[in-house]
């Protein structure tokens, strides 16, 4: 039980950072963080269900996995902009290109593929 606690924690701080810096990403780690907490602590995760913006989405997925046309934009968005900070940075380096272009490719496929939310 503690171990989904602080699997739920370290995921919803990793989230927090995300409020401030805008290619950091929010959802997918308060995903985890509501995922977890369900299993730890029902209450917290009701909380993040609640939180305006990312709540409704997040307990959406959670749900039915599916995801709303915005929410994609915005992922694919932060993933383009994350892949151009690894090529302007890693350029160099094939490794880092590789690994972080990679693991990129897999998470713009994976949430393409998410079916359409529908209200």
């Amino acid at each position: 039980m503690w171990i989904w606690r602080a699997i739920g924690s370290l995921a919803f701080v990793l989230g927090a950072i995300g409020l401030a810096i805008p290619v950091w990403p929010t959802t997918i780690f308060w995903i985890v963080a509501a995922l977890a907490f369900a299993k730890s602590n029902p209450i917290w995760a009701d909380w993040i269900y609640r939180q305006p913006g990312v709540g409704p989405t997040i307990k959406a997925f959670i749900e039915t996995g599916a995801m709303g046309r915005e929410a994609k934009i915005a992922a694919l968005i932060g993933m383009s902009i994350a892949a151009g900070l690894i090529v302007i940075f890693g350029y160099r380096n094939p490794w880092m290109l590789g690994f972080g272009l990679g693991l990129i490719a897999i998470g713009a496929v994976f949430v393409i593929t998410r079916k359409p939310l529908r209200d």
